[in-house]
């Protein structure tokens, strides 16, 4: 009799456990607790996330999907800058609960966290000096390259010129200063931050040219801890409603199309699926 009471006092034991666990898995009811949504951002990636030099606050295409998650489930966005190689272990470690972080949504990563509808399709290309005599990318082999550590620019550069000697920086900026004081023949770079760096020096934008082929065309996304099914859920719902009602569109035009300083062509893609090739 007493051993049937333990046993069915530890059971009922577990069930509360369990129950607490499921509880404390639900990452929308613990953000909604604490009023807050952690966005993990770069900070330094125009225009994605970065710092307005006028405001000294986070602004972006990121940043607006980030803000628009956090109203959705009725908190504050809190953005944190982290590095590229930071992104996902910050995710998994629970540092934050979003990452928006001009992050490649690849095979290899869905088995680390989870992702939302595609939010930006990119081309990967190679920027090199006009007078470099480089032609096309199959010119850089054994050639000094630079590009963000960590990133997938880095690993489809690899892919398509193993013999480059490729070297790392913890961002994307630190990188392109590289290149302009010469310590590389090539930048590796997503195409709508190319233009922006293009942008960015002015008249010597004339002294560059991009490669005309691509590395990769990639999907960008939103990061989510794995498992967070109802998390995705919110998010996923936030992105459909943003381009059903037109802003997604408008987000674009404002930070990429031409009414921005990128000018880049109109938007081909839609919010509409989390499926890649």
């Amino acid at each position: 009799m007493k051993r049937r009471l333990w046993i069915a006092a530890v059971a009922s034991a577990a069930s509360v456990m369990m129950a607490h666990g499921v509880a404390h898995a639900d990452q929308v009811e613990d953000i909604q607790k604490k009023g807050e949504l952690v966005v993990g951002v770069l900070g330094t990636d125009e225009p994605m996330s970065f710092i307005d030099p006028k405001t000294r606050e986070l602004v972006g295409y990121d940043v607006d999907l980030g803000k628009a998650v956090a109203a959705k489930l009725g908190v504050k966005p809190v953005f944190k800058q982290i590095t590229i190689a930071a992104r996902i272990p910050e995710l998994q470690q629970g540092h934050i609960d979003l990452l928006a972080a001009s992050l490649t949504h690849s095979k290899e990563r869905e088995a680390q966290i989870d992702f939302s509808l595609t939010t930006f399709v990119t081309g990967t290309k190679v920027l090199v000096r006009a007078n470099s005599g480089i032609k096309d990318v199959p010119e850089l082999a054994g050639k000094r390259v630079v590009t963000a550590k960590g990133s997938s620019m880095e690993v489809n550069m690899r892919n398509a010129v193993p013999s480059a000697n490729i070297i790392t920086f913890d961002t994307s900026p630190q990188a392109f200063v590289a290149l302009q004081q010469g310590k590389a023949v090539g930048y590796v770079n997503e195409d709508a931050s190319l233009a922006r760096s293009l942008n960015q020096i002015g008249d010597k934008r004339s002294e560059y040219k991009i490669l005309p082929t691509n590395l990769a065309v990639e999907p960008l996304a939103l990061g989510i801890k794995k498992g967070e099914a109802n998390l995705k859920k919110v998010v996923d719902e936030t992105l459909r409603e943003l381009e059903a009602s037109g802003k997604a569109e408008a987000l674009y035009e404002h930070w990429f199309g031409q009414q921005s300083a990128l000018k880049m062509p109109k938007r081909e893609f839609k919010i509409d699926t989390d499926k890649i090739d």
